[in-house]
């Protein structure tokens, strides 16, 4: 088992703040550092054969290796057999996801509700002679192009309509039909989900989102248990080089410590938003998972413990929706989510998502509830003047 994988410090019975908190440390050593520095190093003192866990700065490093198992271990914990790769980027981890297990002649099933990039995935696959299918996240809608894939893959919630899909019904179907399934985990982060435990093959996620939370850290990992598959996954990493610095890998370790707390306070806020949202005559389209009455709200709620931070909405027009953002006080027009500061923007601007003119999608940041919410309401009372 490489130096990435799951320690299993922590029972499965452990707190989740607590795991958060002490996840991936290494044993104390007197006078030594509770979490040890990022180490730069493209080398290391390799005398005689060319064994050990670390050789070669793009194969491992001991900052990769802390940062992987404290994610192992909020992913999968209690679990021994997981790994976890880390990436320099989300879209670098899900490259690695699907191109290490797929051939010309296969077969992908994907979402066509997913993240914005997935066109650009998909015209790559094409490209190189593999098959793509594509079906909504809602009503599990991928069971009906599951024959003959080869891979799943599932975005749930999805980004950015939030539709929720059963993860589990899909993965017992992929894997009877000889599918490996892999599930973007990046809106729920391991908090929210644990796709793993749901059946899945990996878990997928952005580390650039609400992971590290705090908009500074551009970073991707795969999980999933050890195996074949995962060595695929490794040998893509060697290959194409899509490896994360040192101070990123830091950064974003340092920042799961307070990733139970951020998630808290966050999902708490965007019930708050979601449920001031939804006596607002302008506002249609609403979408959490976690407000009762959502159409995903059954489903999100048997196999998620905290439902997210981001809502979405449309206004009437895309004028309004501007002047709606233009309008708020506490929330930034910036892309991404999962940041400590609240976030919206009109997606549509970016081309690529099935959304009308008017589409918000709002991340919702640490800020007191309260006051987000009067930002919020303020602005659409503003913008419809």
């Amino acid at each position: 088992m490489s130096g990435s994988a799951a320690t299993g410090s922590f029972s499965g019975d452990a707190g989740e703040g607590t795991r958060a908190v002490r996840a991936g440390l290494p044993d104390p050593v007197k006078y030594e550092p509770t979490l040890p520095g990022p180490v730069f190093a493209a080398h290391f003192h390799l005398p005689g054969e060319p064994t050990g866990p670390y050789t070669y700065g793009r194969d491992e490093n001991p900052t990769w290796t802390h940062l992987e198992r404290a994610i192992g271990e909020l992913e999968a914990p209690g679990q021994d057999d997981v790994e976890t790769l880390t990436f320099a980027s989300g879209m670098a981890a899900v490259s690695a996801a699907l191109f290490s297990q797929l051939r010309t002649g296969d077969t992908v099933v994907l979402p066509n509700d997913g993240y914005q990039a997935l066109p650009l995935v998909r015209a790559q696959l094409e490209a190189y002679g593999i098959v793509v299918r594509t079906a909504p996240t809602g009503g599990d809608a991928q069971l009906d192009v599951l024959d003959g894939a080869k891979l799943l893959w599932i975005e749930s919630p999805s980004n950015p309509g939030l539709d929720v899909c059963d993860i589990r019904r899909l993965v017992e179907a992929a894997h009877t039909r000889g599918a490996l399934v892999a599930v973007d985990n990046t809106l729920a982060t391991p908090l929210g989900q644990r796709p793993l435990e749901l059946g899945a093959d990996f878990s997928v996620a952005s580390g650039t989102k609400q992971l590290t939370g705090h908009g500074d850290v551009l970073l991707g990992y795969v999980t999933g248990r050890a195996g074949e598959p995962m060595s695929a996954v490794r040998r893509w990493r060697k290959i194409v080089g899509a490896i994360p610095g040192p101070m990123e890998a830091w950064l974003a370790h340092r920042s799961i410590a307070t990733l139970q707390m951020r998630v808290d306070r966050q999902t708490a806020g965007a019930l708050a938003v979601a449920e001031a949202l939804r006596s607002r005559s302008e506002v249609s389209g609403l979408r959490y998972p976690g407000l009762p009455g959502d159409p995903s709200h059954e489903i999100a709620s048997r196999q998620m413990r905290r439902f997210g931070c981001v809502v979405s909405f449309t206004l009437p027009t895309r004028a309004r929706a501007e002047r709606f953002l233009d309008a708020l006080r506490l929330v930034d027009d910036a892309t991404s989510f999962g940041g400590v500061r609240s976030t919206a923007e009109r997606r549509g601007r970016w081309g690529g998502d099935a959304v009308p003119e008017g589409f918000i999608r709002l991340s919702v940041g640490a800020e007191d509830p309260e006051d987000l919410v009067a930002d919020v309401l303020r602005a659409l009372d503003e913008s419809g003047r």
